[in-house]
């Protein structure tokens, strides 16, 4: 194999990165679209989050594991080609029910490819620079999240569909170029086994992993309700109003990397627990409309500060199973984001100030508690 075919290679296990948070909030600035092109109301619409989200959630509890025994290389290529078909056929849905059980497809498959990422990351980069390499990768999920609600927004400009053709393509294109080969090499390690994954200390990250998610990327959709209904932006416009969140993860999300290679993990984590639980409450009262994309734009790096962090303090143990570890902590990663729209779009019809309060409260108070007090972060 050339070089430039393992650096082609290489550069795309980061690339892969960002089809989660992508395909998760594509759809997160276009909801009266989506809903009034297939008959129904905006927050009925906003169940296509959950469609994606839910089934991409519960399949990465054992994907990681499943994928470790079958192959990473394979496994993530198949599930790459998956993707690509159940992008396409969300692009064709006729009605509400076909879209939401194309956007389940596409998060099955999905599933196989975000943790089988992130464990061949802590497999062939050195533990040292851990936190750089998953900083890296954060940048690139960042990099999903900040395309998605503007390619969104653009495209219903056309029409909405078309954000499910550039999805199927980005797909497409990472399937032909794979993964590293030499992650295809033996490891002389017995098959993993799920419950080395289920640890308690794994299951306390993985709820910090989840309202890092749901209490912050997460309520994208609710800021384009609020960006709509107070400041009367349009699609275009909501959509870069998001925007601001996931370019502050991608200009930062290396440099949290090396803070959590400076000062672990743990610490990493809580700081950005508060700062964005702060940041989210400026978000969803503020009258300004500058002063909102101001703080939303922050908070994208305290999301950094806690999604690359729990990555790096369950990557960073030495628990048997990595792969399946992270698995089980990005499952609970994206329950939040799942959950979210189910829990919050009635609360904000019914308070709109109190759908940001909660989630915030709940960040700042659960966090500290759950994340382990040992740092397991590399370093």
């Amino acid at each position: 194999m050339s070089a430039a075919r393992a650096s082609l290679q290489r550069a795309a296990l980061y690339a892969g990165g960002f089809l989660g948070p992508f395909g998760g909030g594509v759809v997160a600035s276009v909801l009266p679209e989506i809903g009034a092109a297939t008959g129904v109301s905006a927050g009925a619409a906003a169940s296509t989050l959950t469609a994606y989200l839910g089934p991409f959630a519960l399949t990465m509890l054992v994907s990681g594991t499943l994928g470790a025994r079958w192959g990473r290389v394979r496994t993530v290529r198949t599930a790459y080609i998956a993707y690509t078909c159940a992008s396409l056929a969300s692009a064709l849905a006729p009605t509400l029910g076909l879209l939401l059980a194309s956007r389940a497809l596409q998060g099955v498959a999905n599933a196989f490819t975000t943790p089988l990422l992130l464990a061949a990351l802590a497999a062939i980069v050195p533990r040292a620079r851990l936190g750089r390499a998953l900083g890296l990768f954060g940048a690139m999920q960042a990099a999903g999240q900040t395309s998605a609600p503007l390619v969104g927004g653009l495209a219903a400009e056309v029409d909405w569909r078309w954000a499910f053709v550039v999805i199927a393509a980005a797909a497409a294109v990472l399937a032909v170029i794979g993964l590293p080969e030499q992650l295809t090499a033996p490891t002389g390690e017995p098959p993993p086994r799920l419950r080395d994954a289920l640890r308690p200390d794994v299951l306390r990250i993985g709820v910090v992993a989840l309202l890092g998610w749901g209490a912050l990327g997460g309520l994208n959709f609710l800021l384009a309700f609020r960006a709509e209904d107070v400041f009367g932006l349009a699609p275009t416009q909501r959509g870069l109003l998001l925007t601001g969140f996931g370019v502050a993860g991608i200009l930062t999300a290396r440099r949290v990397g090396t803070l959590i290679d400076r000062i672990g993990a743990r610490r990493t984590v809580l700081l950005g627990a508060l700062a964005g639980a702060a940041l989210v409450v400026v978000a969803g009262t503020a009258g300004l409309l500058w002063l909102v994309a101001a703080a939303w734009f922050v908070a994208g790096i305290a999301s950094q500060c806690v999604l690359v962090g729990v990555n790096a303090a369950v990557l960073g143990s030495r628990g048997r199973n990595r792969g399946g570890a992270v698995s089980v902590v990005q499952a609970f990663r994206f329950s939040g984001g799942a959950v979210a729209p189910l829990a919050l779009t009635p609360l904000y019809a019914a308070a709109p100030v109190a759908s940001f309060v909660v989630p915030a409260l709940v960040l700042a108070v659960v966090a500290p508690l759950a994340m382990p007090r040992r740092d397991t972060a590399p370093g």
